[in-house]
């Protein structure tokens, strides 16, 4: 795991470029921890760069879609 702060769009778009590769990962596999790390970075990274309200919307999708994903 290669994780490092997201602080430019280019680091942003390296980000979610991963997460599409990691997108499929099994849970309890270190890329599905991988995968959850950078949720959390992108989510801090768009709540900081977009509309209050449209960040929030964007992380609760992801953190929903990431629970039922994990049956949650």
């Amino acid at each position: 795991m290669n994780i490092k702060p997201i602080h430019t769009e280019d680091d942003y778009n390296a980000a979610m470029a991963r997460v599409d590769d990691l997108w499929e990962a099994t849970p309890g596999t270190p890329e599905s921890e991988e995968l959850e790390v950078l949720a959390v970075l992108i989510g801090s990274y768009e709540s900081n760069q977009a509309p209050l309200s449209m960040a929030k919307a964007d992380l609760l999708e992801a953190i929903t879609h990431l629970m039922e994903q994990r049956g949650l």
